[in-house]
């Protein structure tokens, strides 16, 4: 097994929780021990930068990093209350991202964040690639059965369908809400932000 593969299955993947939600998230406490900080004080300053490097990329930071108060057992029963963060993966990677590099695990970590998002960015254009052909099949049973039913003007009729998807939208409104040049077609752009143009996953946990 590769460092890398190491890396996955043992320092990052297997740390991580699921919600009552059935959403995935990470301990800061946890993934501070993984990524080889012994002193909290100083993790907390790479989640500090990391926190900001959210914000900068105009995402709602709090969703990503949420603080929380953690118990844990002291000895002889008793219990104390800690600070921790659930992260989401997004929070993880931007902390790897600002972490020592010094550290092999951090460098590692690099490495297999941006594998990651390299396989979420296909993901999404698979997605959007399949979307589009669902539509083009619908788009051409819509048109023979606009056709058999004595429509004359398809492209008219076709935006009237864009204006009930886009909430009173034309195709020319669309575009231009999203940014888009006459060359690129609406389909093309499903599931991205209009204004970065990237996957609008990369905005949510």
């Amino acid at each position: 097994m590769s460092q890398l593969e190491l890396y996955q299955e043992k320092t990052f993947e297997e740390i991580k929780r699921i919600n009552d939600y059935d959403q995935e998230y990470w301990s800061a406490r946890e993934l501070a021990r993984v990524l080889e900080y012994t002193d909290w004080r100083n993790f907390l300053h790479v989640i500090q930068k990391a926190f900001e490097a959210c914000k900068n990329a105009n995402n709602q930071a709090f969703d990503h990093f949420v603080g929380v108060n953690e118990l844990i057992e002291t000895g002889k029963g008793a219990q104390r209350e800690i600070q921790d963060f659930h992260l989401s993966r997004y929070a993880c990677y931007l902390i790897v991202m600002n972490g020592d590099p010094r550290k092999e695990v951090i460098a590692l970590g690099q490495t297999y964040f941006a594998i990651k998002t390299r396989q979420q960015e296909l993901s999404e254009d698979q997605k959007r690639l399949s979307t589009r052909e669902e539509m083009t099949k619908h788009n051409k049973s819509l048109a023979e059965a606009a056709q058999a039913a004595g429509v004359k003007n398809f492209g008219v009729f076709q935006n009237s369908g864009y204006k009930g998807l886009y909430g009173g939208l034309d195709q020319k409104q669309i575009h231009e809400k999203k940014g888009l040049k006459k060359s690129q077609k609406i389909l093309d752009q499903y599931g991205q932000h209009r204004a970065c143009g990237k996957p609008l996953s990369c905005h949510a946990s």
